[in-house]
C-alpha cells in the first residue's frame, strides 16, 4: 500500500510524516510504502533477533539487536531512502550516543537482516547495493522459502541463507543450505543451521 504524497519526499520528511502505530513502513523512490510481512516471515525474523540477543548477553557484547531500526541510505543516483531491516544489530555505543532521538540511524549498522518475501529483487538487489554502498558490514538474506530466481538459488531451488561480509567495500557472500552451519563474522560462536532457521517460520503448520 503506497501512501499517496504531494511531492518526493526527502528522508527526513518521511521520518516527520512516518504513520506511527500504523505498521512498518519504508520510504521508496521518494514515497511512503507500507510492508506488510507474513506471520511466517515474522517468525523468522523473531527467532533469528532471539539468537542474536542471546549472543549478545552471553558474550557481553556491545550490540544492540531490534526489529525498529529506520537506516537512511542512498541509492546509486544519490536518492535517499529509509530502509527498515527484519533484524538490526547497531553498536550500543553508537545507539546510546543519543538516547534522546527516534529509532532512525545515518551511520552503517553492524549488521542487517532481510527475510525475502514476493519482491525479493528488492532485498537481493536494491538493498544488496544500498547497505553495500552505507557500509554495513554484515548483510544476511534469509530466503527461507527458496523463491528467488534460480540464478540465483541454483537448481533444484533450496532455502538458502547468503551472508554478506564487507570486505574492503565490497560484499564477499557465502551460502548455506540444509544443515550448514551459519558462519557469521559479527557472531561467531552462534550455533545455528538452515534447516533451524527454516522450520522457526513454522510454514509447514500454516
Amino acid at each position: 500500500m503506497n501512501i499517496t504524497t504531494v511531492k518526493k519526499l526527502s528522508f527526513i520528511e518521511f521520518l516527520e510524516q512516518y504513520p506511527d502505530g500504523r505498521g512498518i513502513f519504508e520510504l521508496v523512490d521518494g514515497e511512503i510504502v507500507q510492508v506488510e510481512p507474513t506471520r511466517a516471515h515474522k517468525n523468522v525474523a523473531r527467532f533469528l533477533m532471539f539468537a542474536f540477543n542471546d549472543e549478545i548477553r552471553r558474550l557481553g557484547l556491545d550490540y544492540i539487536v531490534d526489529k525498529d531500526i529506520i537506516i537512511r541510505t542512498v541509492t546509486a543516483s544519490g536518492k535517499e531512502q529509509g530502509r527498515n531491516p527484519d533484524v538490526g544489530v547497531v553498536s550500543s555505543t553508537l545507539w546510546n550516543s543519543n538516547v534522546s532521538t527516534y529509532g532512525a540511524v545515518t551511520e552503517p549498522i553492524q549488521l542487517a537482516v532481510e527475510v525475502i518475501s514476493t519482491n525479493w529483487e528488492d532485498d537481493y538487489v536494491d538493498k544488496f547495493d544500498e547497505y553495500q554502498r552505507l557500509g554495513i558490514f554484515e548483510y544476511w538474506i534469509v530466503d527461507y522459502l527458496a523463491i528467488a530466481s534460480r540464478t540465483i538459488l541454483g537448481s533444484p531451488k533450496v532455502p538458502t541463507v547468503f551472508i554478506h561480509q564487507l570486505i574492503n567495500n565490497k560484499y564477499q557472500t557465502q551460502a548455506f543450505k540444509g544443515a550448514d552451519k551459519i558462519s557469521s563474522p559479527t557472531f561467531p560462536e552462534i550455533n545455528l543451521t538452515v534447516e533451524q532457521i527454516v522450520a522457526a517460520s513454522q510454514f509447514s503448520k500454516l
